[in-house]
């Protein structure tokens, strides 16, 4: 099948795609695709270096007659979001991506795709290793880890990078032009508890919740798609309250960066109460499918009974754990009242994890707004140091400004329109944690922009990329590299 990805068109950027994705190269686990991409430099013969903290700089000359350009950077990031359907046997860290065409989509088997941010990768890539494409000075800009903490770019040093224009390939929508991003915070709820026997006259159950969408807990956060963590816990409060439940264990949801689409816990019920529990639990979930049946339509929630737990956790805390994940904001919290339809502040509760006497909540709170991003973050915090959790903040960055006057935009802008028939692109700020941002605190002076192919279902496995709009984007990078301003 990589063959036929090889050949799609434009076949330099699927080339160098298929060539990536062999690579194994999930988010913190680059050591593969680094020295992948210095010796794809060495080969060519062209200036390769790594930085002290993983990434790649690349530079290539002007190609002849674009020496008076200014110095464009090229940036995008070698990791990948490692997220797999439960039924699939894959393990990110040893196996390449298994690629298939549907129609005028590329997926992958049951895996995130890494067309977030390979296709940029790949872009990058083709313009490198071409003998024939017209560019200005290039200075290639391969970061690490910008799915789980930004570590690339927050490592660059000021002064390395020479280019004054900085072109950045990882937006999902190939008719946007990004011109700003959502800052975030890691938002982490820790507590632990006492564990107690659980008593003779209890039964066991594991209460699954899957079929969820998922996605990017940035761009996707304004769809209202379903929070399997927050479901969870919705089943647990109301057995609590209504059978008295008790918890043994939860595992829920897995990349701060991605909504969570699975949680499974296991729980013990009073003997008496069996029945009860089983009928209270799918009226409630059966409510909640109907409630969420036009986005989630392949939701479920299923019950089965399990050899009862030898401990269940303590009463109290179990109590407070519940109401604070229930209080705990989720989801769009603030929309812009500057921009239409660009929500400004959101959190995701990505992950929760209960077992052994301890508990962990992680969360991701964006904001293109620094004060509004520290609020929410505040309520966050306030809701779980109520119930006696410790709560860290940890991994911040900033947004990125837009600059409506930069050079770089009116290229982009005119170079969209002429391709495209008189078709005015649409310039707008992302609910995104994008580099730019802390880029821009490294070299103040950079023009930035940040454009890229359509591509659906980032951060699960649902993720596809467009081959046509590939297409489109390829001819657009093509052009605006030959109209790159003078010095």
């Amino acid at each position: 099948m990589s063959d036929i990805i090889r050949n799609l068109d434009p076949k330099p950027v699927w080339k160098n795609f298929a060539d990536l994705n062999a690579v194994p190269r999930p988010s913190k686990k680059e050591e593969r695709v680094i020295k992948f991409m210095k010796d794809f430099g060495e080969r060519l013969g062209l200036e390769t270096l790594e930085d002290e903290v993983g990434n790649v700089i690349i530079r290539k000359p002007a190609s002849k007659g674009m020496e008076d350009r200014k110095m464009v950077v090229m940036q995008s990031h070698l990791d990948m979001v490692h997220q797999k359907n439960n039924d699939t046997d894959f393990n990110f860290e040893t196996q390449g991506i298994e690629m298939y065409v549907d129609g005028d989509w590329v997926r992958a088997k049951g895996t995130t795709l890494g067309a977030d941010n390979g296709l940029g990768v790949a872009t990058i890539m083709a313009i490198l290793e071409s003998e024939t494409i017209a560019h200005p000075p290039i200075e290639a800009l391969f970061t690490i880890d910008e799915e789980t903490g930004m570590t690339g770019a927050q490592g660059l040093k000021p002064g390395v990078l020479q280019g004054e224009i900085l072109l950045n390939l990882d937006t999902e929508e190939d008719d946007e032009i990004g011109v700003g991003c959502a800052g975030g915070v890691d938002v982490t709820a820790t507590r632990t508890y006492s564990e107690e026997q659980t008593p003779e006259h209890m039964s066991g159950f594991k209460i699954t919740v899957k079929g969820l969408q998922g996605g990017h807990s940035g761009m996707d956060i304004i769809k209202g798609l379903g929070n399997a963590n927050k479901f969870m816990n919705r089943l647990l409060f109301d057995a609590y309250e209504n059978v008295g439940l008790r918890i043994h264990s939860i595992n829920g949801g897995s990349l701060r960066n991605a909504i969570p689409r699975e949680s499974v816990a296991e729980v013990a019920v009073e003997n008496i109460h069996k029945d009860a529990f089983e009928h209270e639990l799918n009226v409630l979930a059966t409510t909640i499918k109907t409630e969420y049946k036009t986005l989630e339509p392949v939701l479920e929630v299923v019950i089965e009974a399990i050899e009862t737990p030898e401990t269940i956790m303590d009463l109290g805390v179990q109590e407070g754990f519940l109401r604070s994940i229930y209080t705990a904001h989720n989801g769009v919290y603030r929309m812009s009242p500057d921009i239409e339809n660009l929500v400004e502040t959101s959190n995701n509760i990505a992950r929760i994890t209960l077992g052994n006497g301890e508990v962990e909540v992680l969360c991701l709170t964006r904001s293109s707004v620094e004060s509004s991003k520290t609020d929410l973050a505040n309520a966050l915090r306030a809701s779980f140091e109520l119930s006696g959790f410790v709560v860290e903040f940890s991994g911040e960055y900033p947004g990125w400004q837009p600059n409506m006057d930069s050079d770089i935009l009116n290229v982009l802008d005119k170079t969209y329109k002429s391709l495209n028939n008189g078709e005015q692109a649409h310039i707008a700020a992302c609910h995104a944690g994008l580099e730019c941002g802390i880029l821009g605190q490294h070299y103040p002076e950079m023009e930035m922009i940040s454009f890229g192919p359509t591509i659906r279902g980032a951060h699960s496995p649902d993720e596809r990329a467009s081959i046509s709009s590939t297409k489109k984007y390829w001819e657009l990078v093509l052009q605006v590299l030959k109209e790159i301003p003078v010095k």
